[in-house]
């Protein structure tokens, strides 16, 4: 295909450079027009990313000098010929590269669609044909010896005539293969104002040439110019220029025409050479300027569209969110910063019953009647909004309702959450939920558990009481197999009994664990692990076992409930001493170190480790990974600490220890900076601020 386009170009090229050598003007050699120029410019930026563009150059200078020679040319002339053609396409491809880039790399082709295409080619055109020129004339003056000036201009500004009437005809043309021609895309009476164009051109061109011969109105035939070019698309703009440009350079030659009048060869071919490419370039601004302007509105008319789709989508969007949001049973609303309500939907007023500030700013807790649960008022500063919008990314809290519209009292939970706007402002989106029904639900079950747990402990403690009284009393009975049959039926009730203690005792303590209200201070891990690992100590040599030992690496403080977190650790500290080989002692190392916005607990053992497969499941309720009589237990105690973790907002998490053992890491939040000191003395029994009270949940 590329050389098949070198074959085409170097025949377009070699009638060109022959039609242009039929109009030597005189013994100077120099022709009055010269199309090559434009062919040239438009061959190589065609081929300049081919890999034949060796044999495209070699081929330009071939027909360069077999045209030359055979219209009577000398040997140095032709050699001058060539090195200024080099030079004149050399650079001006070298400029279009420069400032046309995009085009340049893209489809490695040159286009013609905006004004600014149009200066960039008449820029590198000139500064192309200038150089040529300048070679022209110097190899001129070594040949001849003497420079004429007037040679020197013809010879600019016929190439750049070239250029201007040539190349662009071949870019616009270029863009037809595969569009439809302009004639079937323009109404009927475009296509008859084309044609009128085309008769008013013959008529005034021969008219002007041969009718007024000799008369200086060739300005006249710019008006014909600027018809097309505001009338007619930008490719017949481009054609119709060329065929005037070619009249007026055929009748100039053949001697009618305002332009033939001029003794002087070199100012004639100047002067006609001016008109034409004032032509050329009147017709292609005008049209260009025309398509761009279309262009930008076509596209004001298409980001129109889009922007009425867009709000009509944004609109339809907006009407669907609030019709969620008012159909949500929750509460929903986002405030500002300053107070200012942005949104709230129907479920806010009717759970706060119908308390909402009519200045759509946030009241005070005492309007809308908002206490704890123990009956305390809340301060405004404690709901989520505030606590959100002060700098907490996300907010609990559970709160008692109580107005005149509300007399028998409402428990919401409010949940916030701070988000950011355009502007970077913070926003406090909070969600409210009545918890009415399930806190009085789960007060019922917490209660019925009390009730089930109480009643099952009076048998238990009474089977407990008879067995040791029965087992008590056959120690005095004479030895005898049905004797011991019945204190090996005694010790298995004893057992049993003990398990059905301890079952009950895990199923309370993980109600206790779910539900309890949470009631977070500020706590010192380092104290609260050594009075945990000194009391399992402290049981293990009263039991006569092996006593572990402890490496506590625990310097940070954390916020949590007392009670929970010491049952927690306890927990998993027990269960690091209890899943250890019995004749290993056990080794339990607790540490803690900062991760991101959390404490990170760390308990290691030097354990049997967990099996394959059960790092997860082991938090299951009643899930037990060792199932063997070994290890006793319910299978609760796992999902104890778990529940407590997630209650305190952290996760938890377990693997194998790389040298035997397993390793448990769980998170809890730091102290925040607003919290209650802890006291010295407080080793995490109790609360600061109210009596010590042994640890409920052994």
């Amino acid at each position: 295909m590329a050389l098949l386009r070198t074959v085409l170009f170097a025949l377009a090229y070699a009638v060109a450079t022959l039609a242009g050598r039929q109009t030597v003007m005189d013994d100077t050699n120099l022709s009055m027009v010269w199309p090559a120029a434009g062919v040239m410019v438009l061959w190589l930026s065609a081929q300049r990313h081919s890999r034949t563009l060796v044999v495209d150059v070699a081929a330009l200078v071939a027909v360069t000098v077999a045209v030359n020679l055979s219209t009577g040319a000398t040997g140095r002339f032709v050699v001058v010929a060539v090195i200024a053609n080099l030079c004149q396409v050399a650079l001006t491809l070298w400029l279009l590269r420069r400032w046309q880039p995009a085009q340049w790399r893209a489809d490695g082709r040159l286009d013609l669609i905006r004004l600014r295409d149009l200066w960039i080619l008449l820029g590198a055109t000139i500064a192309g044909t200038a150089l040529g020129a300048v070679v022209g004339a110097a190899g001129m003056w070594l040949i001849n010896g003497n420079v004429s000036v007037g040679s020197g201009a013809v010879w600019l500004i016929r190439n750049l005539a070239g250029v201007l009437l040539i190349v662009p005809v071949g870019l616009r043309l270029r863009r037809l293969p595969g569009r439809a021609p302009w004639w079937r895309t323009v109404p009927w009476w475009r296509t008859g104002e084309a044609a009128a164009l085309i008769t008013g051109s013959v008529l005034a061109y021969w008219f002007t040439f041969v009718v007024l011969n000799g008369l200086p109105v060739a300005f006249v035939l710019i008006a014909i110019t600027i018809w097309a070019g505001l009338r007619m698309p930008t490719s017949f703009v481009a054609v119709h220029g060329l065929l005037a440009g070619a009249v007026a350079v055929a009748f100039t030659l053949a001697g009618p025409g305002p332009f033939a009048s001029i003794p002087d060869h070199a100012s004639r071919a100047l002067v006609a050479q001016l008109f034409v490419s004032m032509i050329a370039v009147i017709g292609l601004v005008l049209a260009l300027g025309r398509d761009e302007r279309q262009a930008l509105l076509r596209q004001l008319t298409d980001d129109k569209a889009d922007l009425a789709r867009q709000k009509d989508q944004a609109q339809r969007h907006g009407q669907l969110l609030s019709a969620i949001i008012d159909s949500m049973t929750e509460g929903v609303t986002v405030i500002e910063a300053d107070g200012r309500v942005v949104l709230r939907n129907a479920a806010l007023a009717r759970l706060l019953g119908g308390r909402i500030s009519p200045d759509h700013r946030v009241a005070s807790t005492s309007f809308y009647g908002l206490y704890h649960l123990d009956g305390r008022p809340l301060a405004d500063h404690e709901t989520v909004n505030a606590r959100v919008l002060a700098g907490e990314e996300r907010a609990w809290t559970e709160m008692l309702l109580r107005n005149p519209e509300v007399p028998e009292g409402r428990i919401l939970t409010a949940t916030g959450t701070r988000l950011l706007d355009e502007q970077g402002a913070p926003l406090a989106v909070v969600v409210v939920h009545d918890a009415t029904a399930e806190r009085r639900h789960r007060d019922e079950l917490t209660a019925f558990a009390g009730v089930v747990a109480h009643d099952l402990q009076n048998p238990l403690m009474a089977m407990r009481a008879w067995t040791e009284a029965a087992a008590d009393a056959l120690q005095d009975v004479p030895p005898h197999p049905m004797v011991s049959e019945a204190e090996s039926s005694l010790l298995r009730a004893q057992r049993a009994g003990a398990r059905m203690r301890a079952l009950i005792d895990d199923l309370l303590a993980y109600a206790t664990a779910r539900d309890a209200t949470v009631r977070p201070v500020a706590l010192d891990l380092e104290r609260l692990v050594t009075d945990i690992a000194s009391a399992r100590v402290d049981a293990a040599s009263a039991a006569g076992g092996l006593v572990p030992r402890f490496t506590i690496n625990t310097p940070h403080q954390v916020y949590g409930d007392p009670p929970l977190i010491r049952q927690l650790l306890d927990n998993l500290i027990g269960n690091a001493i209890k899943y250890t080989a019995g004749d290993v002692v056990p080794a339990v190392t607790v540490t803690s170190a900062v991760a991101g916005d959390r404490i990170a607990v760390t308990v290691t053992d030097n354990g049997v480790g967990i099996p394959a497969g059960q790092h997860e499941a082991i938090f299951g309720n009643f899930h037990r990974a060792h199932t063997g009589s070994a290890f006793a237990g319910t299978g609760l105690g796992l999902s104890i600490c778990q529940r407590i973790v997630q209650r305190h907002g952290g996760v938890i998490s377990a693997a194998d220890e790389p040298g035997g053992g397993s390793r448990f890491t769980f998170t809890l939040p730091p102290v925040p900076p607003e919290s209650v000191p802890l006291h010295p003395a407080d080793t995490g029994h109790g609360l600061p601020g109210r009596p010590h009270s042994p640890d409920p949940y052994p």
